[in-house]
């Protein structure tokens, strides 16, 4: 998908740069190297197994956090979609 093309915002935007090292690294422990860029010609498969082990750790951790009794912050910014 090219950079103009994408449908979803990340709602606090100071978190773009960690967020963007979050996925390298996730990518990185799951052997895929050089993910950066145009990702155009890398398969599916791997561009979910990326994203689904970002979102298993996130979940991870806001689990961790409530059960530590703090509640996290919830953002008020709506997204919207394009369909």
């Amino acid at each position: 998908m090219a950079e103009g093309q994408k449908s979803n915002q990340i709602l606090n935007p100071q978190a773009r740069q960690a967020m963007d090292q979050f996925k390298q690294q996730v990518a990185s422990e799951l052997g895929i190297t050089n993910y950066q860029g145009y990702l155009g010609d890398v398969p599916s498969r791997l561009n979910g197994a990326v994203g689904g082990n970002m979102v298993r750790r996130m979940i991870a951790l806001a689990e961790n956090s409530l059960a530590s009794g703090q509640i996290p912050q919830a953002t008020t910014q709506q997204t919207r979609t394009t369909r």
